[in-house]
Parts: C-alpha cells; structure tokens; sequence
C-alpha cells in the first residue's frame, strides 16, 4: 500500500514517539517468551494514549493475544465502545490478517507499522486489508516509522533463539 500522510493531528514526530512506546512495549514481551512486537492506541485529534500492550500469547495460551489486540480491547474499553475512528493504532510489526481485521472492524482512523512482515503482513506485504474496497471499512497506513528499530527486536530475539543451545 502506498503510504499516506498522516493527519495534521499526528504529525511524524508525534507518531515517532507514539513508536517510541509501542518499542518500549515490544522490549517486555521476550521476558515472558513472547515475540518482541509492541502496540500503542491514540487519539489523532491530541495523540492522547488510551492503550499500550505487547504480545502476551506464550504469557495467556491465547492465540489471540497480538499486540493489537490487546491494546483495540484496552482502548474500547477505555472508550466506552468498540468504534475507534477517532483513533491511530501504531504498531512495530506489520499486522498480520487477524491483527488487521481487527484494525479494520473497529473503524481505526489510521494504522501505523514499523518493520514490514513478509511472511505474514496484511497491511501491504502480502495482503492489504485496511485498503480493500470489498470491505466495511478502509484505513490510511503508514509504514516504516521507525522500521529499522523494530526490526532490530525481531532479529535479536529470533537470532538468539536459533543460537541457543537444543534441548
């Protein structure tokens, strides 16, 4: 998907520093053996967070427990309701199709990713569901913000994984 501009409200700075947040959440998930990915949800009219989480499913046994997720449950919980288009989801790893349905069922005003997943990225990599005219809703995408950081995390948590020791 082509990248768009994001609106006045979050301009480049503002979501840097939204990743800056979803980052310091990916960095708590390895110590419950968790991938590293992290996601914050704000509101675009004051970049106010209403939810930050990272991916907890080796912490629940939930195999929906995504970064997004939680944090799309958090913030509808914080609002009140599950309608979200006042609201930017930015997130360190390209959301996968699950993660994006989400995204795009609870109307996300905008979704912002990190590094890219090629294997299993649903916001352009593979698939592009926040820009599908079939579907409900559609969802502006801006990618590589701060793409090289969150990769960063995936590499070194993989890589020690394939250099640890075999049981």
């Amino acid at each position: 998907m082509d990248p768009v501009d994001p609106p006045q409200a979050l301009s480049p700075e503002r979501l840097a520093a939204l990743m800056d947040l979803a980052l310091d959440e990916a960095r708590a998930a390895p110590a419950h053996g968790d991938v590293p990915v992290g996601a914050v949800v704000a509101r675009l009219a004051d970049g106010e967070v209403l939810a930050r989480r990272h991916n907890e499913r080796e912490l629940t046994g939930d195999p929906t427990a995504h970064a997004e997720v939680l944090a799309l449950r958090d913030a509808a919980a914080a609002l009140g309701g599950w309608r979200l288009d006042g609201c930017a989801l930015v997130v360190t790893l390209e959301p996968c199709p699950m993660c994006a349905g989400a995204a795009v069922a609870s109307r996300l005003g905008l979704l912002a990713f990190g590094a890219p997943d090629p294997k299993a990225g649903a916001c352009g990599s593979l698939y592009q569901l926040c820009a599908d005219p079939r579907l409900n809703h559609e969802l502006p995408v801006v990618d590589g913000v701060r793409a090289a950081e969150a990769a960063a995390l995936l590499t070194g948590f993989f890589g020690g994984r394939r250099s640890a020791p075999s049981r």
